[in-house]
Formats: C-alpha cells, structure tokens, sequence
C-alpha cells in the first residue's frame, strides 16, 4: 500500500498537469504546439510569443523555468530547438518535467535518428503521435521509449507493404 502512494502520502501517480507542449526555433517559430485545455487561437498566439520571449532572452546560466500567467514553464533547449512545458499550480515537480523532456527528446532521437527541426516539420503527426503517447490528458502516462514507438513501427511497416503491393 505504501508504494501507491505519491509524495505527501496522496494516492495516485502523478500531480503533474502538463497544460502545454511547445516545440521552438532559435528564431522563435513554433514548430508544435498542443495544449491540454482549449484556447482561441488569438489567445495560443499571445501566449506562446510571450513565453518564447522569456525563453529566448533567458541568458544559459539562468534556471530552466519561470511562472507564467498562473502556468510554471519548463524547457530546455537541445541544439537549435527549445522544448517548452506548461504545467499548472505551484506543486509540481520542475526536476520531474525537465526529465519528461529529456525523455521526449530521446523517443523522437530514437524513431527520428538524431531529432531535428525538419524532423519535426514533415512529420508532424508521428512527432504530435509520440508526444499523445507519452502525455495523455496532462499527464504522463508512458516513458518506455519501446512501448511508446511500437504502434509507430507498426504503422509504418503496414505504409510500407501496402505501398509495395500497390507497385507490383
């Protein structure tokens, strides 16, 4: 029984309520973006252009992370993309989110070979697909990269043998 329990002896897995994912250039243009609770889109603009802001400006040996309009952003950058988290309230575990975007990165490292920009802008359903598997409602639900791109293989391997038999 002690096992089920969560830090603070609350019951459950995980606090952590990821409202939104970003994926974002040097220069500051969204590549992804996906978001828990529904926004308009004038309302996702302003908010991601003023969190890439901070981000951008945001000198390396600065912390990680800052609040936000109520949410705490996470990110982290890898080469020429920022990966940005917004999670709610003030409990959640900034450590915690910092190693979902590693693992994040790493799932796309290993079914992209070596994750890049263009990656993520000509596959945009496999990188938003990844992403569902590994985030379900706001919270993490799978972190073993093999699960999370098996039905990816899958679904290519059945791409691949209905484009073979269509050319023979």
């Amino acid at each position: 029984e002690e096992a089920s329990r969560a830090p603070g002896g609350q019951r459950g897995t995980s606090k952590m309520a990821i409202k939104c994912v970003l994926m974002v250039n040097k220069q500051g243009q969204t590549r992804l973006s996906t978001y828990v609770d529904w926004m308009s889109i004038p309302e996702r603009t302003a908010l991601e252009a003023e969190i890439i802001r901070k981000c951008l400006s945001r000198a390396e040996y600065q912390c990680s992370f800052f609040e936000y309009r109520g949410y705490k952003v996470i990110y982290r950058r890898y080469a020429s993309l920022f990966f940005v988290v917004g999670v709610d309230g003030d409990d959640d575990n900034e450590l915690g989110v910092l190693e979902f975007i590693h693992c994040l990165v790493e799932t796309m490292d290993r079914h992209f070979e070596s994750v890049c920009e263009l990656d993520i802008m000509f596959h945009l359903e496999k990188a938003h697909f990844i992403l569902e598997e590994m985030a379900t409602n706001g919270f993490v639900a799978e972190t073993n990269k093999a699960s999370i791109l098996r039905p990816l293989q899958l679904m290519d391997k059945v791409s691949e043998e209905s484009i073979f038999k269509r050319s023979s």
